[in-house]
This record gives structure tokens, sequence and C-alpha cells, in this order.
């Protein structure tokens, strides 16, 4: 399972849900909301940007889910959550809510992928950035949703 706030899907989630089929037989995909994040695209915007991104992908099921990380794994019988990494910070985060899952479940396990250099210092907070701007965010995210992306933050902006 790949989890993820996904706000929104950016290359690097690309990479390491691609990355991660190579792993597994079924890669579920799971668009989550995160309590202490405020997203800019809804549940449903976020779940749509996903499976346009990994539309072709075999092996790939892209889910929402609102309720702990834990309750899903259980639900979907997974063998283990895909996180990537694309800093030391990012991998002390990961290590502290790996550490927590595994206390309220202890059968829980964490795979985490380095993600591509190329991809390491792009987030879904630079990309908002840019496109708020009217910046090109083509090599940002998937062409399938370069459209979406930036119309959607160009009409939020304007109501701001």
């Amino acid at each position: 399972m790949f989890p993820g706030s996904f706000d929104p899907f950016s290359l690097g989630h690309l990479d390491i849900a691609k990355r991660a089929t190579k792993l597994c037989d079924r890669l579920i995909v799971a668009v989550m909301n995160n309590s202490v994040k405020h997203p800019t695209f809804t549940s449903q915007e976020r779940k749509y940007m996903a499976e346009k991104c990994l539309e072709g992908t075999p092996g790939i099921e892209v889910i929402s889910h609102d309720s702990l990380l834990v309750d899903l794994f259980v639900k979907v019988d997974a063998a283990a959550v895909v996180r990537g990494l694309r800093s030391e910070s990012d991998f002390r985060n990961e290590a502290e809510m790996a550490a927590a899952n595994k206390l309220l479940l202890p059968e829980y396990d964490v795979i985490l992928l380095p993600c591509s250099a190329d991809l390491a210092f792009t987030s879904s907070t630079i990309i908002k950035e840019v496109a708020f701007y009217g910046g090109n965010i083509s090599k940002m995210v998937a062409p399938s949703i370069v459209d979406f992306v930036t119309a959607a933050i160009s009409e939020r902006s304007k109501r701001d």
C-alpha cells in the first residue's frame, strides 16, 4: 500500500508508485486525509489526479480513506506500506510514523524507497506555489494533470 495526501499527485509520487509495483503483485494507492494538513484539493480531486497519473499501470488500485492508516492496513490485508524519501528529514518523520503505527498494530511494516535524484526537491507545496504564480509545473506533475492542477490553483487563488 502506498498512502499519502497527494495534494497534488507529483512526478515523485508517480516514480515511487511505479517502482513499488516491481516489489509486489498489487499496489493500493491510498489517498488519505491528514488532520494536520489543510489540502488545497478535495479528496475526490486528489483521487482523480492519482487515477489519471496511474492510468494503464497494471496492478494498481487507487482508493480514498479517511481514518487511521493501520485500520486501512488491516482492511486491505496489506503486507507493507511503501513510503518515499526525499531527504534525511523525511527519513526521521517516516521512522517516527512507522514506530507509532507499529505500536498500534504490531504486524505493521514499512518499506522506505528513496526518490529519484532529479525529483528530490519537488514537493506538493512547491508545485502549488509555482502554479499559484502561473509558473510551469510540467516537470513536476504528469502531463495528464498539468492543466487540471493549473486551472484549479488559478481558480482558488481568485477566490482568496
